[in-house]
């Protein structure tokens, strides 16, 4: 078995595998701020299998997001306390799209690639997101990756897959996301 098969199968069980080093991450995560640049992958096989490469324009971040459902701002008019719709709200994107974002918006000279989940408790989820910078000379020479200099805001249109996946595009065949 090689390495990166080894790390996937410790990632399948994190709690029971990582043990104390589990714990200690997410106390210290949770001081970090919500957003953090970071200089290696925590999950490196999952990083490399979504197009993450050790080299100059790559940029992570891992992102902090509350878990559960969503609130809006209670109407200030006189309604019925039943209309007021206040409670019980699911937002219309996954958390890992809504993590995509925030990277974005923090790292406005960036484009988001993709990310991938690494942590949860019971109030936040991490996930880590993978930035590139599409003005970086080594970025616009790689064949493989300089399609992404031509596109700009992707995660806020919904093209990462995480994106792709909210808006129903996966699975099923072309034209699903008409049906819904």
């Amino acid at each position: 078995m090689g390495m990166y098969k080894r790390v996937k199968e410790l990632w399948k069980r994190p709690k029971e595998t990582l043990g104390n080093l589990w714990k200690q991450r997410l106390i210290e995560w949770r001081e970090e701020k919500a957003v953090e640049r970071i200089e290696r992958p925590t999950r490196i096989d999952r990083a490399r299998n979504l197009g993450y490469k050790a080299k100059q324009g790559y940029v992570l971040a891992r992102v902090r997001v509350k878990k559960g459902g969503r609130k809006r701002p209670r109407p200030r008019k006189g309604r019925k306390p039943k209309k007021a719709g206040v409670k019980k709200f699911s937002p219309g994107k996954s958390l890992r799209w809504i993590a995509e974002e925030r990277a974005e918006r923090k790292f406005p000279n960036l484009e988001v690639l993709n990310s991938y989940y690494v942590a949860e408790d019971g109030i936040y989820k991490w996930y880590e997101v993978i930035l590139v910078d599409p003005n970086h000379p080594v970025i616009k020479k790689d064949r493989k990756i300089n399609w992404i200099c031509k596109s700009r805001g992707r995660v806020f249109r919904g093209k990462t897959s995480a994106g792709q996946k909210s808006r129903g595009l996966r699975g099923r065949g072309k034209g699903y996301e008409k049906s819904r």
